[in-house]
């Protein structure tokens, strides 16, 4: 009997091929698809890589508008052209298909793998659900390949259900309530504007809606503090913040006045255990890698993902935090003491035969905490060796001895006020030698005796402000959807990411747009169910009640399509209303003032040509011709300020992971001419170090951006030129076009 085992990757079905055919399985091709051919037991094995989902939902029938209540799997390449390349891996498999009499779902063991699996047995075999059983695998090394296999399982096929569920929702949800949008502000020619919104789509939007008018309404309140400083040391007093000036100034005076006569309180010292952080779940990852290595919570999935493909680090879509001794973990360690860069840790693990981890509250039954496999890595690039370097200490760190810390508490007292500080020694380090990216820093305080009498060398009052709510990074908000129950460990990253496409959002940290903020208020006055969090969160826990037997795939879909009709409804007994206010946002967006015309006083917006390409324009247009470049790809924002030299209005840059700057619209500007010796020496292209280059700066071109030609340049004016700064998203290189008699 013939075995067809479907893998979801190329990279994963040569991992298994070369695990099941003990490094020598026999290699086909069919229209550049490889794929494995084992000779088993009881026959042949074939093993075939799917690339992510080969089928994808379609309209049951074809339709515009809304609502759309009927849809079904259908092969992703008959309905996306950019799936197209889908088709030689369907008819790959489908040719196998015929060939055997059994199957295994060899995809991620999540709700993704498990949809993409199920789907190509039951759509390209003749009743091959049947016949079919499920690998289970956390990593991709040999031995756990070999183990899956020996022990296969019945089908996940109420985690398929689940996830079948969740597709049809959110595909429902997202075009359904996408079309009602779009329809509501539909503008025909170049500046028609696609509006999105869905099921998690509209809850995150909200989330993050909400904290910029909380910190547009912040006003902040002064408060004062006072310090001392004795010793050396700077103690703060132990009221805090006061919120009258009277009393602190009253305070203050007291301190002063008694400050030759001041004396210690306190002494309090104490010994302090500091355990090691948990393994990493995919969040924590995430928020780790964004704080250590500044990347983009994105960037760190595919990373981790790709190291997962070959066999470095464990799955990374989990939230467990757990490591369970079944992982052989003194066999992981005992590999690791192979790698020069971690022997030394653990070696000290192996001869303390400390293999019991630190774990954390989270739990996944399908995967484990991430942590390294052990397999040596080779052939990294920088951002790879990076993460995996984040996940090997982390994961070492878990087994390390606690840290022992030193606690001391000195209070001051003088003029009757007491004034308190705090110190921390570093006794035994612990788990700290391991993990280098903890920060936990040390302050050593002088030497105290209580009733000592001492002098306080200065006396300060300060005064603050209390400070708005922070927004959300990328990382930090994936946190927060977490613990509200919003989308799942795999989804939230591209959910975000769609806010961005979209100009809903911007920048870091995350802004909410004007657009974007009209999107949220236009909903929340008058179809609020699509951007409450209990819709979504409601949906969420019927699915895992699909997962766990509890509820069917129907009652859920059935549920959720009738709270989407419920919406829709909503939404266009309100149409006319919803229109209007999209209208006005979606002008504000377009058409944001910048400032005033020099030429003739009218106001400066951004317009769009039929190319799409942005540029401010004066609105007396025809009257008025005033145009000016303006960065593509980049969000405009005014500032309310003119320059004092062209009285151009100044506006603010805004992209995607780039820090934001300033400059003014006049590209012949006096002011731009210090530009020439401001270019830093590294140039950056695309926001990535390319080449470092002895340049000449020239502007050469009427752009807001300072455009340079590649020329030699004197030594002395590069090295002049390295110590300025400017924005390094302001910088492009531009070649000079050649002449036809060069």
């Amino acid at each position: 009997m013939d075995t067809l085992v479907i893998a979801e990757k190329p990279s994963v079905a040569l991992r298994m091929a070369m695990a099941l055919g003990d490094g020598k399985p026999k290699r086909l091709t069919h229209n550049s698809v490889s794929y494995y051919e084992i000779d088993g037991k009881d026959g042949k094995i074939y093993i075939a890589p799917a690339v992510g989902h080969i089928f994808s939902l379609v309209q049951a029938v074809r339709q515009s508008g809304y609502p759309v209540l009927e849809v079904k799997w259908a092969p992703s390449h008959e309905s996306n052209k950019k799936a197209e390349f889908t088709k030689k891996y369907l008819d790959v498999l489908k040719d196998l298909a015929k060939k055997s009499q059994s199957f295994i779902n060899a995809c991620d063991f999540d709700t993704e793998g498990t949809v993409i699996g199920t789907n190509i047995i039951k759509y390209a075999t003749k009743d091959g659900l049947k016949h079919a059983k499920r690998m289970k695998f956390s990593t991709t090394t040999v031995p756990d390949i070999k183990e899956a296999y020996a022990h296969l399982m019945p089908l996940d096929i109420n985690n398929f259900y689940a996830g079948e569920a969740r597709h049809m929702l959110d595909w429902l949800w997202g075009i359904n309530l996408s079309r009602a949008l779009t329809s509501a502000v539909f503008i025909p020619g170049p500046r028609r504007k696609a509006l999105s919104i869905g099921r998690v789509q509209g809850p995150a939007l909200a989330l993050l809606a909400v904290r910029e008018k909380e910190i547009a309404a912040f006003k902040p309140v002064p408060f004062w503090k006072l310090f001392i400083t004795v010793k050396g040391i700077e103690f703060s007093n132990t009221r805090g913040e006061i919120f009258e000036h009277d009393k602190a100034k009253a305070a203050h005076e007291a301190t002063t006045a008694a400050q030759k006569a001041a004396h210690v309180d306190l002494v309090e010292a104490r010994e302090q255990i500091s355990r090691p952080y948990p393994p990493f779940d995919l969040t924590s990852l995430q928020l780790e890698a964004s704080r250590t290595l500044k990347y983009d919570p994105s960037a760190t999935l595919a990373i981790a993902q790709t190291l997962y493909e070959r066999s470095y680090i464990s799955y990374p879509r989990t939230s467990s935090q757990k490591l369970p001794a079944t992982l052989g973990l003194p066999k992981v360690i005992a590999d690791l003491a192979t790698n020069p860069k971690y022997a030394e840790r653990a070696k000290i693990l192996i001869k303390g035969k400390m293999f019991k981890p630190m774990e954390g509250a989270k739990a996944d039954e399908a995967h484990p905490a991430i942590y390294p496999t052990g397999v040596m890595p080779g052939g990294l690039e920088s951002q790879e060796e990076a993460l995996y370097n984040l996940v090997t200490e982390r994961f070492l760190a878990c087994f390390a001895p606690n840290a022992k810390l030193a606690k001391t508490k000195v209070v001051v007292k003088a003029g009757g006020e007491s004034y308190s500080a705090d110190g921390t020694k570093i006794m035994e380090k612990g788990w700290l030698d391991f993990y280098k990216f903890a920060t936990l820093g040390e302050k050593e305080l002088s030497e105290f005796k209580k009733d000592e009498k001492v002098d306080i060398s200065k006396t300060e009052i300060k005064e603050s402000k209390t400070s708005p709510p922070k927004r959300y990074g990328k990382a930090s908000l994936i946190a927060e959807l977490e613990r509200r129950d919003l989308g799942t460990k795999a989804t939230r990253a591209a959910i975000i990411d769609t806010l961005f496409r979209r100009e809903y959002i911007a920048g870091t940290p995350i802004t909410v747009t004007e657009f974007g903020m009209s999107i949220y208020e236009t909903l929340h006055a008058n179809v609020q169910m699509i951007i409450e969090e209990e819709t979504t969160r409601k949906l969420e826990k019927d699915m895992e009640l699909i997962s766990q037997g509890k509820k069917t795939e129907d009652e859920v879909i059935k549920e959720g399509k009738g709270m989407l009709l419920d919406a829709l409804k909503l939404f266009d007994s309100n149409k006319a209303k919803i229109k209007e206010e999209l209208m006005k946002g979606l002008s504000l967006h377009n058409q944001a003032i910048l400032g005033k015309c020099p030429t003739d006083g009218g106001d400066l917006v951004i317009r769009k040509s039929r190319a799409g390409k942005q540029f401010a324009a004066c609105t007396n247009y025809p009257k008025c011709t005033q145009t000016y470049s303006v960065p593509q790809g980049a969000l405009i924002a005014p500032t309310g300020k003119t320059c004092e030299l062209c009285h151009t209005p100044i506006i603010k840059v805004i992209r995607r992971g780039k820090a934001p700057f300033e400059m003014d619209l006049d590209p012949s500007c006096k002011s731009k001419e210090s530009l020439n010796d401001q270019i830093p020496e590294v140039v950056r292209m695309d926001g990535q170090a390319k080449e470092v280059i002895p340049i000449k700066p020239q502007v050469i071109a009427a752009t807001p951006q300072v455009v340079v030609s590649i020329e030699p340049a004197p030594a002395k004016k590069v090295r002049k030129a390295a110590k300025q700064k400017i924005p390094k998203s302001a910088v492009t290189i531009k070649k000079p076009r050649k002449t036809k008699k060069e």
